[in-house]
């Protein structure tokens, strides 16, 4: 019978042979997933006698990774703003740099209550993020996505959070009505309420303070890494030059921001200037846009 330090150093070895970044690291989130423990914790007990109950399951992970299946996904979570986030092939994997969007987003969000719209949720981690980090300060924040999968994984990580948002199927602005409206009929409010609060449905209001979108911004046609098109192509690909659905976005999106409230973007590593001209020329105001940590302009930021 092998000991942990044999069957995590033969897994490294064998998740090297299939190319796979990272392979000890690797290794180490699939057998302390197996095993029900955190990754520290294996180095405590390198001389433990891994059963074959427990060789099984991490040979059939070990398999998937090597065929390019993402850890997120064999792992079911990631970690996302010090929060552990649901995570499958229903959205998007969260990528580092989104994390820095939110960072940004949450240093130029007014100290008062506000309204934010998380377009193109994927997975809620950036309207969930901002619900959790916010607190009484926000007023509402509504999570939209064109996939109806994306939106139940966007609630059952709102749910398992705590966090308190409403949820709307829509094609980014098609379904979200700018004039006053009464609430949306039930079966299209997906509103997560925090125990003893009532609940509010989308609509209550017509404007946001606040529009965050990480939306697709991939060239059509573009190759990835196998493990990168595991996630759904709609959140991958945004048309022949990438930014096509962004420009889209961003026809409508300042029609929906009050009077000094700001969209929020995260781009492609090379689309800085085409984004900036889109968004000068629909009359965005002092426009921005930060650089990420690798020093790429990838956050635009616009005013109403």
């Amino acid at each position: 019978m092998k000991t942990l330090l044999e069957v995590l150093q033969s897994g490294t070895d064998y998740l090297t042979r299939q190319g796979c970044e990272e392979a000890r690291a690797t290794m180490q989130h699939l057998m302390a997933h197996v095993l029900h423990c955190n990754r520290t914790a294996l180095y405590s007990q390198f001389d433990r006698p891994v059963e074959e109950t427990e060789l099984a399951p991490l040979r059939e992970l070990l398999k998937r990774r090597a065929a390019g299946e993402p850890l997120q996904h064999l792992l079911g979570s990631t970690e996302f703003f010090r929060r552990e986030f649901l995570t499958d092939a229903r959205a998007l994997i969260p990528r580092p740099e989104t994390e820095e969007l939110v960072e940004m987003v949450l240093k130029k969000i007014p100290a008062r209550p506000v309204r934010v719209l998380d377009m193109g949720t994927g997975s809620g981690i950036i309207g969930v993020t901002l619900a959790l980090e916010l607190k009484e300060r926000a007023k509402e924040v509504v999570l939209a996505d064109i996939s109806p999968q994306a939106l139940d994984l966007a609630l059952e990580n709102a749910m398992r959070l705590g966090a308190r948002v409403s949820t709307i199927q829509t094609d980014l602005f098609e379904n979200i009505p700018l004039e006053k409206a009464a609430p949306l009929p039930a079966e299209t409010d997906s509103t997560v309420a925090a125990p003893g609060e009532e609940e509010t449905s989308p609509g209550q209001e017509t404007r946001f303070d606040v529009i965050v979108a990480n939306l697709p911004y991939i060239a059509d046609g573009e190759e990835l890494a196998p493990e990168v098109m595991k996630d759904p192509h709609t959140a991958l690909f945004g048309g022949p030059k990438g930014w096509e659905i962004i420009e889209r976005f961003l026809a409508r999106a300042r029609d929906y921001l009050n009077d000094n409230g700001f969209v929020a973007l995260e781009i492609g590593y090379d689309q800085a200037p085409a984004v900036t001209q889109i968004m000068d020329g629909y009359g965005y105001n002092y426009i921005e846009v930060l650089k990420d940590m690798s020093g790429i302009a990838r956050f635009p930021f616009g005013y109403r």
